[in-house]
């Protein structure tokens, strides 16, 4: 497409060159449709939704309670066991298809290296749920 001029010049040749006004021209306007839309399209409905008050039911997963207390004694499922039926109820909850979790209860006097002991027993059996049970901190108890 060639642009006309105003001289009789049978010379010229066509311009090459693409006009780039009527481009920028759309740009711009597509520019100006997003700024006002944009605003638009992020503005939520408030709702004022109601509070639940049960909590959803989960199942409890299986789980078992050592208890050591501050005279070394262990204790599973509050029934007192020696050191080697300990390591003999460890095996058997390991080869469950489900291993429980593992639920330490020690008394604040243990030493930590015999919760650490137990630790490692029940993990070298394949125990690898641990926790720790400790008493919330009651502002009644007047231990502050």
């Amino acid at each position: 497409m060639s642009f006309g001029k105003f001289s009789d010049d049978s010379h010229s040749q066509p311009s090459a060159e693409i006009n780039m006004v009527p481009m920028i021209d759309v740009m711009l306007v597509l520019l100006i449709v997003f700024m006002v839309t944009a605003p638009l399209l992020t503005q939520a409905v408030k709702v004022d939704l109601p509070q639940e008050t049960a909590a959803a039911e989960q199942p409890e997963p299986a789980s078992l309670t050592i208890s050591l207390d501050a005279k070394g004694q262990v204790w599973w499922e509050g029934e007192a066991v020696a050191p080697d039926e300990l390591l003999r109820r460890l095996d058997e909850a390991a080869q469950k298809a489900d291993p429980p979790e593992l639920r330490i209860r020690a008394d604040r006097a243990t030493a930590y290296g015999r919760v650490a002991d137990l630790m490692a027993d029940a993990s070298s059996r394949g125990l690898r749920k641990l926790a720790f049970v400790s008493d919330p901190l009651s502002l009644s108890s007047g231990d502050h």
